[in-house]
């Protein structure tokens, strides 16, 4: 758009020197006197002003509320349904409205108010209007007020040379509930809300966002103040509704990648990569724009985990440069944020107190650090102590000891703490941030989630809608009191026999001693999980019976592996205790001796270098169940073993790697040349199939015909049982 012809900039100003007075007088459907004795201030002038659209280079919003009545202007587009924005900074009572007209005036228009820049409430309406200058008495409250245009009266758009907000400064609030600060001095903090002291007594958020209203009062009688989330954006509005609702803070997070620690989502190159950059901030921006004035929001939280997580990604010194780049950025975000919010703090979160040293060097902006810690976190306070930090934190994951920390069991694989060492967990997590006075300012502990998984018995407090031992734990520790709560059973000295040695498709014996601290009548559950063995993090119901005395027979799964068992115990209050123990599944034993057993096994094709291997077909007969064949990855492939003489047999034993056969016949010869079947499949599904075929012969042949992956055929053991 260019701009205007000088000689109808030079017109329509001489319209706009005309005396109040004589526009008083001809414009009296618009006038309305300010309250008699109102301690009124001028709040708009300076602040922060965006509009739908301007006329061209010269014609910013900005110069609607620079206080230059004759000077500069805001002019828009020539079309109708525009609009013009000022940002008070803070909510305040607003009573009068004037506008100051240039020569291109709305005849219709609105002004508009809202709390958060999204949500716009009608407080006038002018349908009338004649230019000048219009003085509008309203009523209401708000930070942002806006000249809504309906429709013009020139040919031209709407211009303004200026738009003025008048209000009682003595009401003014810097937001809902009052600005969010970080005060005091070194090793003496505090965080503030509204000039109150404000601890954080959170939790991380795990339910569907839509459903927040649904929850929000069950964490709320937790004695939380505070939820945290990794992510914001237009679905972030239910919970900050259901959590102002209940008078509970969120700490809005933004992710970046890679976050999560273990480089989730992706690697990003912070040296070089601007456009990521900038797009980031600029979404960023966009959300903070639009809750900032929210009266849940408590703060910004930049990133999770990602300077831990940029290991995954690079190493060296180019990992050195991707952290301090990192952290730059995220300096810059803190910048941004402020800029557009000076009501609430920004912090980042890292899940290692080695990436303190990056923030302390790079980011200047972040009011407070961010610590996720769990068996460890007794350890920031050294961490922070050691380092010389001159900034306080708050932690924003924490509880039990995680996988990472805790000793390997006779299986192999984590020992999961039991459900009283979870609860005594949250309970040393708490005491070690109240512990740290003046320097850590709270917490948001991990997790009040619903998952009934692998990883949501692990931390989750009601996996499944259940509470468990650590939801009153950290009730106590927010409130300082569980009296009278109806707490669920508690589940000790679980074990599982055989513990390593469980055969597939066979039985194996769970104990457990289950009370229930009511005495309420217990319901068992046993699940099953493959995590470990298949990668499968589900809980499957696992097929069991009940043997008396707090003892039950469970059907071990078919695919070998570790997996995990767990006896869950329901008091019918919607309270549940967990405890899980690892189970080694391994083949069935199967009578009689394996002749197959070291004897010379040759195969179509081999694996030599792919993964673990070289995977030649002697590993199939070699009595190791590590080790593995592997062939080509094609159809048809075949592997057969020399029984050094003609032998007898009844059955054979194949236990399949993931990479098994759907169909495949078992042959047997006397010389090598000529074959003859003995068994036939074409419905395979691997793992562990005994074949019921017996035959005289010397060579064994399984020859292999169709794939039931797209790899090719592996097999740990090849057995042949006389």
């Amino acid at each position: 758009m260019t701009t205007a012809p000088t000689t109808r900039r030079r017109a329509r100003a001489t319209a706009s020197l005309m005396s109040l007075g004589a526009l008083l007088a001809t414009s009296t459907t618009v006038l309305g006197a300010a309250p008699a004795g109102a301690a009124e201030t001028l709040l708009s002038q300076g602040k922060t002003a965006t509009a739908s659209s301007v006329e061209g280079t010269g014609y910013a919003a900005s110069a609607a509320v620079d206080g230059d009545l004759t000077g500069t202007r805001w002019a828009s587009q020539w079309s109708d349904a525009q609009w013009l924005l000022v940002d008070l900074g803070a909510r305040a009572d607003i009573s009068r409205v004037v506008l100051n007209w240039e020569g291109a005036y709305g005849k219709a228009y609105d002004i508009q108010l809202s709390d958060n820049g999204t949500d716009w409430r009608t407080v006038r309406s002018v349908t009338a209007g004649d230019g000048g200058t219009d003085e509008l008495t309203v009523s209401g409250t708000g930070r942002y007020v806006r000249l809504q245009g309906v429709t013009r009266a020139t040919g031209y758009g709407y211009s303004l040379w200026e738009f003025r907000v008048y209000g009682d400064a003595g009401t003014t609030q810097p937001g809902p509930g009052g600005a969010v600060r970080v005060t005091g001095s070194q090793g003496d903090w505090r965080l503030t809300v509204g000039g109150q002291p404000y601890t954080v007594k959170g939790l991380t958020w795990g339910p569907a966002l839509a459903d927040a209203a649904r929850y929000m009062p069950d964490v709320k009688s937790m004695g939380v103040n505070t939820v945290r989330t990794w992510g914001t954006d237009a679905a972030s509005k239910p919970l900050l509704d259901a959590a102002a609702a209940q008078g509970v803070r969120v700490i809005n997070g933004f992710w970046l990648q890679p976050g999560g620690g273990p480089g989730s989502g992706g690697c990003v190159d912070y040296v070089t990569d601007t456009t990521y950059k900038n797009t980031m901030l600029t979404e960023f921006a966009k959300w903070v724009d639009t809750y900032r004035s929210h009266p849940a929001t408590l703060m910004w939280n930049v990133g999770n985990e990602s300077v831990l997580g940029l290991q995954n990604c690079y190493g060296g010194a180019e990992l050195e440069a991707q952290r301090n780049a990192y952290t730059t950025f995220v300096n810059d975000v803190a910048k941004k944020i402020h800029s557009l919010d000076p009501d609430h703090p920004v912090t980042s979160t890292d899940a290692w107190t080695g990436a303190w040293p990056y923030y302390k060097r790079n980011a200047p902006d972040l009011d407070l650090y961010a610590m996720n810690s769990y068996g460890d976190i007794c350890g920031v306070r050294q961490a922070w102590t050691d380092g010389g930090y001159t900034k306080p934190y708050i932690i924003t994951e924490g509880g039990p000891a995680g996988e990472w920390e805790v000793p390997d069991d006779a299986n192999g694989v984590p020992g999961e703490p039991t459900d009283v060492q979870k609860a005594d967990g949250y309970t040393k997590a708490w005491g070690c941030v109240t512990g740290h006075q003046g320097v850590a300012l709270g917490a948001t502990l991990f997790h009040y989630g619903l998952e009934h998984d692998f990883g949501g018995v692990w931390f989750n407090l009601v996996p499944d809608g259940l509470k468990r031992l650590s939801y009153f734990a950290v009730k106590k520790a927010y409130t300082g009191s569980t009296s009278g709560d109806n707490t669920p059973p508690v589940i000790t000295n679980m074990s599982v026999s055989p513990a390593s040695a469980a055969p597939a498709g066979r039985e194996f014996t769970v104990r457990a001693d289950i009370r229930d601290p009511d005495g309420d009548p217990v319901t068992p559950k046993i699940y099953l999980s493959g995590n470990y063995a298949n990668g499968d993090k589900r809980l499957v119901d696992a097929r069991w019976r009940a043997t008396g005395n707090g003892t039950f027979a469970v059907t071990a799964p078919e695919k070998l592996g570790v997996w995990k068992v767990y006896i869950q115990a329901e008091d019918g209050h919607g309270n549940a205790g967990i405890e899980t123990r690892s189970v080694k599944v391994v083949a069935p034993p199967v009578a009689g001796t394996n002749i197959a057993l070291g004897k010379p096994t040759t195969a179509s094709s081999f694996q030599a270098s792919y993964g673990d291997c070289p995977c030649p077909a002697a590993n199939a007969t070699d009595g190791n169940p590590g080790t593995r064949w592997a062939s080509d990855w094609s159809d048809p492939q075949w592997i057969r073993v020399d029984l050094g003489s003609v032998r007898s047999f009844d059955r054979l034993q194949l236990i399949w790697d993931p990479a098994f056969a759907r169909a495949y016949e078992v042959q047997v010869s006397d010389d090598g040349n000529a074959w003859r079947t003995i068994h036939t499949t074409s419905d395979g599904n691997g793992d562990v199939d005994t074949v019921e075929a017996g035959a005289t012969a010397r060579y064994v042949r399984l020859q292999l015909t169709a794939r039931g992956t797209g790899w090719g055929y592996s097999l740990h053991e090849l057995g042949v049982y006389s």
